[in-house]
């Protein structure tokens, strides 16, 4: 199976197990917010309907987007364009429309399988410098986190074990190298061991051109380690609640633990 089959598969899981929750929430519960500013679990829901409407033949949505706390940059505008075209919209034809739009694009990476993950994204994503293997690894990432964001918003933890929670934990664990020579601003030759319950361990390190790499081995005395589960850090990598960092155990250098657990959040 092709790294690009595999996104799609955890994507259509994911997706399944968002409108198995959709169905789930009463009308009081549309209402509730979320850890994300500014948007409640409507916003959530009409966010990902959008975007799966720009992929699965949905009609193009305009809106004016009015200045708000929560909204920065092109891209923060463009996914407010969907909160706004549903705010009147039944939460049943949300959910219908994520089901209609999902099983659409489904049908059709299902009858031509992508297989040049270099080659541009469709549309808009194209446009603006993806590769179809950059969107097809993003969309199962995004649909997992929505689902997560429902999920705490009503009540209703779990799915913390699927292909898509997987998926996203994996995925962060990548920026742990930027994490700690960007965002830190770790001298190099510094080195950093993270321990994500359910995951191997991932050590990067600080080169002498002061970015951070992954590297290959556990380095035996790391100036410093974390360990925490699953949840805690994709709390904390998705941007979601940093009181989170609470729940993480810290070995070695604790001021660079605190600058790398505040620095963690790479994804809105």
């Amino acid at each position: 199976m092709t790294d690009l089959q595999e996104y799609v598969d955890v994507w259509w899981h994911s997706v399944n197990d968002l409108i198995s929750l959709a169905e789930e929430l009463t009308a009081e519960e549309w209402e509730r917010p979320t850890d994300l500013p500014g948007w409640d679990v409507r916003a959530v829901l009409s966010h990902i309907a959008h975007l799966e409407g720009v992929l699965g033949g949905g009609p193009q949505e305009q809106a004016e987007v009015p200045e708000l706390s929560h909204v920065s940059g092109p891209m923060g505008q463009f996914t407010e364009i969907g909160v706004i075209t549903r705010r009147d919209t039944r939460p049943a034809e949300i959910v219908d429309q994520i089901r209609r739009y999902t099983a659409a694009r489904h049908d059709d990476l299902t009858a031509t399988p992508p297989t040049d993950a270099a080659a541009p994204a469709p549309g808009l994503f194209g446009a603006i410098g993806w590769s179809t293997g950059l969107l097809l690894r993003n969309r199962p990432l995004d649909v997992w986190m929505h689902e997560q964001d429902v999920r705490r918003a009503t009540g209703r933890p779990g799915n913390l074990d699927t292909p898509g929670a997987r998926h996203s934990a994996t995925y962060l664990l990548e920026s742990l190298g930027f994490v700690l020579g960007k965002r830190a601003g770790a001298a190099p030759g510094t080195t950093l061991l993270v321990y994500v319950e359910g995951h191997p361990p991932t050590a990067v390190t600080v080169n002498s051109s002061g970015r951070g790499e992954v590297l290959a081995e556990e380095p035996s005395e790391p100036t410093v380690t974390l360990r925490m589960d699953r949840e805690t850090f994709l709390l904390l990598a998705g941007g979601r609640r940093p009181a989170a960092a609470e729940h993480v155990t810290v070995e070695g250098d604790r001021d660079l633990a605190a600058r790398v657990l505040a620095g963690l959040a790479v994804t809105p």
